[in-house]
């Protein structure tokens, strides 16, 4: 990643806003498409984040946004979010369900980020184990590096499809190679992949919540979001 241009691409162009706005767009009407069985439950989200010391700035714009994710859901429904992050050599720790955005941000603010490799194989694998415990209905991983076998790591989304636990991989920065393989866990869990750029806080903010209203409810508790950049998003592609 471009130190003076995170958005650059390994050749040099940089994507333009039309082309960033368009995988999100595409992104929430993946999530628009899909449906949570088990309505009348708490919907349950693992927000997976990678804190080694190149996500410093995402730690700290994903602080300031996860409030959001909240802030999408119905009064009728309810959402709880687990946080779960890796960095380090080999620390890879999980919270306590948690139902509210200051619980959350409390959690988040306490980690410090720290050098390290990536640790995505530990994420799905305890993705899998919890949901087998109580089902989870969606996964968010934000990250913008891979470090470990990815034929390993197809295997473990692999396994997460068949128990139908959807991940939705968030990438930042451009690397062809990351996103070949984030793009390939989204499809291997039925999930949904899109790119973000941490100069324009707004599309993370959307990506969060059009996932976090899918997790308690769905397309529909999707389509009741009443402002904001996904609302947005979604009313551009019903307007197609």
């Amino acid at each position: 990643m471009s130190e003076k241009n995170p958005t650059a691409r390994r050749d040099g162009v940089v994507p333009r806003q039309g082309e960033i706005r368009d995988e999100v767009a595409a992104f929430v009407e993946k999530v628009g498409k899909l449906a949570r069985p088990n309505a009348a439950e708490d919907g349950r989200l693992l927000f997976a984040m990678d804190a080694t010391m190149s996500r410093q700035p995402t730690w700290d714009l994903a602080i300031s946004l996860q409030a959001g994710m909240f802030e999408a859901i119905p009064k009728d429904a309810a959402l709880q979010v687990q946080l779960l992050y890796f960095r380090g050599l080999g620390e890879c720790r999980a919270s306590k369900w948690v139902r509210d955005a200051s619980a959350l941000a409390k959690l988040m603010s306490s980690i410090s980020c720290q050098g390290g490799n990536t640790q995505i194989g530990k994420v799905f694998s305890h993705a899998r184990d919890e949901h087998k415990t109580r089902r989870i209905n969606a996964v968010v991983f934000v990250g913008d590096a891979i470090e470990e076998d990815v034929d390993a790591l197809c295997a473990k989304a692999g396994e997460l499809g068949l128990l139908g636990l959807p991940v939705f991989v968030f990438q930042e920065g451009r690397d062809a190679r990351v996103e070949a393989a984030f793009r390939e866990f989204a499809r291997l869990t039925k999930g949904a992949y899109a790119r973000f750029d941490n100069s324009a806080p707004g599309q993370l903010a959307a990506l969060l919540k059009a996932v976090a209203a899918y997790a308690s409810g769905g397309k529909a508790h999707l389509r009741l979001q009443s402002g904001g950049e996904a609302r947005a998003l979604l009313a551009q592609i019903e307007g197609r």
